[in-house]
């Protein structure tokens, strides 16, 4: 959520005044995260205080955004704790401002938890799959913009800053996935709209610190067509990660696989290529997170992630065998 569009508070009290959200009362910039601009924003309405987060897209495009927030549309309204967005007078829940297409949805309560346990991990898992189930009907198609074609596209691009061996870890594992894209049409792998990005702070939870409540989830703009799988194998990578030799911790993996797959259970083809799509999201986060690296755009607040970490991951899942014990949990 880096800042890439300044924002003045006029301007923003103007916006949320259009929008029918309120008196403006508090506006800050957002520094987490590197793809968009954001910014809290507090209004009071009716005497009741409400809290908005403001968002201007800086890649994709008023075409695009549609989906997403659809999507978000569609999942609150199957009792999936998302933000809900906010229509402007004309119905659409996008809309240009200041030259950038932009959209305000509800900001959630809670906190991020960045040193998750088995009981959150669980709650992940039951949450994803549940969300999984929602999205079976939903109408919109939109492919995952930052799949296979992107990764081919991107990693050529970042062969001239690569090492010897980071080149030779890139193109042998696009390899291994586009021949495994293959071998796998679509009808291999249960597909449907999916995250694609629901690390852990783009969760919140709320309530008892001993047992605390998965309340809201965040940031669907990576969002896209996608299998079902993919999205279990990004939240694996993060959520059971050892940070010290990005091996899979078993307890978090366990609950978070068995949580999911009580609600939907795993095909035996997806137990099956678990390790590939393992791998699959360690390198589409190693390649973007090159890309923010080595090609980066004008920001202030501006974090960039260590694209190290995801290299690490990478040559784990490489290492690891299989990991069909995990998934033969109830």
């Amino acid at each position: 959520m880096a800042v890439y569009t300044e924002v003045t508070f006029d301007e923003a009290s103007e916006l949320l005044q259009q929008l029918q959200l309120g008196t403006l009362t508090q506006l800050t910039a957002c520094s987490g995260g590197i793809e968009n601009t954001n910014y809290f924003a507090s209004t009071e309405l009716a005497g009741q205080a409400h809290d908005y987060v403001l968002t201007l897209f800086e890649r994709l495009n008023l075409t695009q955004l549609p989906f997403y927030l659809q999507f978000m549309q569609h999942l609150g309204q199957r009792g999936i704790p998302v933000a809900q967005p906010h229509a402007n007078q004309q119905g659409q829940l996008a809309f240009m401002f200041k030259g950038k297409p932009c959209a305000v949805v509800d900001k959630l309560r809670g906190k991020s938890e960045l040193t998750p346990t088995p009981w959150h991990c669980a709650q992940i898992g039951s949450m994803l799959a549940h969300m999984h189930q929602a999205g079976r009907n939903f109408a919109l198609q939109q492919p995952n913009l930052r799949g296979l074609t992107w990764w081919n596209e991107t990693a050529a691009q970042l062969q001239p800053h690569l090492s010897p061996t980071q080149q030779q870890l890139s193109q042998s594992e696009l390899a291994f996935q586009n021949q495994l894209a293959v071998q796998l049409n679509d009808a291999a792998l249960p597909r449907g709209p999916v995250h694609t990005d629901l690390f852990r702070d783009n969760v919140m939870f709320d309530g008892n610190n001993d047992q605390p409540q998965l309340s809201g989830i965040i940031d669907f703009y990576f969002a896209g067509i996608d299998s079902w799988l993919f999205d279990l194998a990004v939240c694996l990578n993060d959520w059971s990660i050892d940070p010290d030799d990005a091996s899979l911790i078993p307890q978090n993996a366990e609950h978070l696989i068995a949580s999911y797959n009580a609600i939907r259970p795993l095909l035996d083809v997806e137990k099956a290529h678990l390790n590939s799509m393992l791998r699959a999201a360690a390198l589409r986060f190693w390649i973007s997170r090159l890309s923010d690296f080595f090609q980066p755009r004008p920001a202030s607040l501006l974090k960039a992630h260590d694209p190290n970490h995801f290299e690490r991951v990478l040559r784990q899942r490489i290492a690891e065998i299989k990991l069909d014990e995990l998934t033969t949990h109830p």
